[in-house]
């Protein structure tokens, strides 16, 4: 039997793992645990429940006023304790957070394998975005085995010389998407079932990038030109914890009528959410997988991206940060009917729903492999 203990700690990384560790469970040949950093504690129970998924471990790491030195630190130390005491075969890691490269520097530590789940995306600037560019770097150094989404994420890493083990395996979004969209959804949020989603266009609106921090004002005053500008738009913005963006939001955005701030909702009510708006502004990276699985139109509030397929496919556009801009290609969307129906076409750069499968055949025929050298 193969010991995998996968290793998340935030929202992002808990709906894109959720249909992984499922998979491990119910495939044979495994015996798999999950240990949780959860530094953001609210939003991560909320996944682990609606997938049905307990931690094995839970070093509830989160704190007020957590920086990246202290949560790496803390990460480091916990992890350390429970490796050596409970040794899996195999640890695996997701994406780009500070908790997936902590995890994959203890593992390393202890000489332990790293699978590395959405591997290979790149933007080749360190500081864009901050810090995860260079967590996925450092992890793809440290990690064994590498499941890359796409085939220009298999080619990031072979141009960095990283050529063994590199699997193309589809994105695990695609397979938690397959389980979470439902017709004739009710919300289980109270503000979203009082919005009324016939009446005009919604637009869907994420906010939270460290990177953003410095221009959420230039974004917000966007946004309210965007609808003072059409009237038959509303916007659904749910509010990030963070208090430089909740604070913010609610001061400039709080007092218009046609712009509902929520807080965090879980997945199965954000999923249905992006399958009935009309676009979406993000600077999220996994908006920018989901909403073209959809057919949802995306504006992204960045300067650049590492997800650049759906770029490629033309139904993601990077708009950056500038108000003009911002309110210029949002415009575009909303007057001009053939380019809003050129990029809601149904483009799914990122897989089938079977990634999960693949990844743990992968992961299979590796330890078949080793066993026989």
């Amino acid at each position: 039997m193969i010991k995998v203990m996968s290793v998340f700690g935030t929202r992002p990384e808990a709906i894109k793992m959720a249909p992984l560790v499922k998979c491990i469970n119910s495939t044979g040949g495994f015996v798999g645990k999950v240990c949780v950093t959860a530094q953001h504690r609210e939003m991560l129970d909320q996944i682990m429940m609606f997938f049905g998924i307990s931690a094995d471990y839970d070093l509830d790491l989160m704190c007020h006023k957590q920086t990246l030195t202290s949560i790496t630190a803390n990460i480091l130390k916990g992890l350390t304790e429970i490796f050596i005491n409970d040794r899996p075969d195999i640890v695996l890691v997701h994406g780009d957070t500070t908790t997936s490269f902590a995890a994959a520097l203890a593992a390393f530590y202890q000489q332990i394998p790293v699978g590395h789940v959405e591997a290979g995306l790149r933007t080749n600037n360190i500081y864009a975005p901050f810090p995860e560019e260079v967590n996925r770097q450092l992890i793809a150094r440290l990690a064994t085995l590498h499941f890359c989404p796409t085939d220009l994420n298999v080619q990031n890493l072979l141009k960095e010389n990283i050529t063994k083990h590199v699997y193309k395996t589809g994105n695990t979004i695609i397979d938690a998407l397959n389980t979470t969209i439902r017709e004739n959804y009710v919300f289980k949020d109270l503000k979203l079932r009082k919005i009324s989603f016939s009446s005009g266009r919604i637009i869907l609106l994420t906010v939270h990038r460290r990177e953003n921090l410095g221009a959420l004002r230039q974004i917000f005053s966007a946004i309210l030109a965007i609808v003072d500008a059409f009237p038959d738009t509303q916007v659904i913005y749910p509010v990030h914890k963070n208090p430089a963006v909740f604070n913010v939001a609610y001061e400039v955005l709080g007092s218009h009528s046609r712009i509902h701030l929520l807080d965090s909702i879980d997945v199965e009510d954000m999923h249905n959410l992006l399958s009935q708006v009309y676009l979406v502004l993000t600077d999220s990276g996994g908006l920018q997988e989901e909403a073209p699985a959809l057919g949802k139109p995306v504006l992204v509030l960045r300067a650049e991206t590492e997800r650049p397929e759906a770029v490629a496919a033309g139904v993601v556009r990077i708009v950056g940060v500038e108000a003009p801009k911002i309110i210029k290609a949002t415009s575009q969307l909303l007057t001009c009917n053939r380019e809003y129906l050129q990029m809601s076409q149904v483009v799914n750069p990122y897989g089938d729903g079977h990634a999960s499968e693949r990844i743990c055949q992968a992961i299979t025929q590796y330890f078949k492999t080793s066993a026989t050298l």
